[in-house]
Formats: structure tokens, sequence, C-alpha cells
């Protein structure tokens, strides 16, 4: 349970970096909201590394293999990320709370996947 929580308030740290990016370029740049998301899982994810590197999972083992195996799931959630934002969008719901549900949904997912997977 610990663990848990220490990967919720990372998440929320790269939940935070996630949504000003998503914002940013949908209300400032004029991306459309599924690209706008994409981008923002990319630099969030990089934040969530590193917490989970060493907040979360205290993992000490060598940076190559659990980066790159972070990665792939990263882009694995932002690809439903995406795809859940741009659904919404066309249903016409508002892009942040498409955006909501898919956080919340990879969150859940990549939760189990880095703990049995990446810094196991």
């Amino acid at each position: 349970m610990q663990q848990f929580i220490r990967y919720g308030l990372v998440g929320a740290a790269a939940t935070a970096a996630h949504y000003a990016i998503l914002i940013a370029c949908v209300q400032w740049v004029h991306w459309p909201a599924w690209l706008a998301s994409g981008y923002g899982a990319a630099i969030g994810a990089q934040v969530a590394y590193l917490g989970n590197r060493w907040f979360t999972f205290a993992h000490r083992a060598g940076i190559g293999a659990s980066w790159l195996r972070f990665q792939a799931l990263a882009l694995a959630g932002a690809l439903l990320g995406m795809v859940i934002v741009g659904v919404a969008v066309r249903v016409g719901i508002y892009y942040v709370l498409g955006q909501m549900a898919a956080t919340a949904i990879v969150m859940l997912l990549s939760f189990v996947l880095n703990r049995a997977w990446t810094f196991r």
C-alpha cells in the first residue's frame, strides 16, 4: 500500500506536468486535444520515471533496462490516452474530462505493469 501511495504522489507531479502541457498546447498553440495529450504524456513520463525509480520503487539496478521498459509502457499508455481523449472529444466531451478518464485508466494499468515488470 505504501508503494501505491508513493506511486500516486509521483503520478500527481507527472500528471501536473502532463496537464500543463496538454492545456497549453490546446489553448495557446491550438493543437488537437488528442495530439496535445500525447505530447503532455511524453513529458509527464520523464517526471514519472525519475520519481518512480528513486522514490516509489527504490530501484537501484542499472538505469538502461528499467528506462527502456518504462518508456515502452509510457508509450502504450500515451497511445491509449490519446485514443480515449480523441473519442471523448469526438462524442462531445470536454477534452480535460476525457483526459481525466484516460489518466485514471492508464494509472491503474501502469502501476501493475511497472511494479511487475519495469522496477521488479
